[in-house]
């Protein structure tokens, strides 16, 4: 049964569904995440991630990186040549199946390289159960140039 918990950080209490611990649990890794980007953490960064070679990354206009190493590497690059950025999440929806999770989310940027105004990132990451830890398998990234209602 596929679980979907709805704008879990938006005040939609996510202990009203089924499977309202995983989604918790998972929410609670993507807040991590993001907390490890805005502090240019790799070591927090890497508590989070799958190390195995099915690891995939695809930051926006990058081709996509497979395995640890590669992602690795990424961050470090980012977290090193870049300057900080704030990252406020919308439109966070969260779905468990089993010992799987996927995250899709939209990332509102300031700061670094992007414009102004700001940069929203159209974000998906799948997550899997290891060990009894939910861990990043999979980002993607994609910059939004326009929403369909404009």
């Amino acid at each position: 049964m596929v679980t979907e918990v709805g704008r879990y950080r938006e005040g939609i209490d996510p202990t009203s569904e089924p499977a309202a611990p995983d989604a918790h649990a998972v929410g609670a890794v993507v807040d991590r995440f993001y907390a490890a980007f805005e502090a240019r953490d790799l070591d927090a960064m890497s508590d989070i991630w799958a190390h195995g070679d099915d690891a995939s990354c695809t930051h926006p206009g990058w081709a996509t990186l497979h395995g640890w190493g590669a992602i690795a590497a990424s961050w470090f690059g980012i977290f090193d040549q870049s300057d900080p950025m704030q990252v406020f999440t919308t439109d966070v929806r969260v779905r468990v199946d089993g010992d799987t999770a996927w995250v899709t989310l939209d990332e509102n940027l300031l700061g670094a390289g992007s414009d102004p105004a700001g940069t929203t990132v159209a974000a998906l990451k799948v997550l899997r159960r290891i060990d009894g830890d939910w861990k990043v398998t999979a980002h993607h990234g994609s910059v939004v140039v326009g929403h369909p209602d404009e």
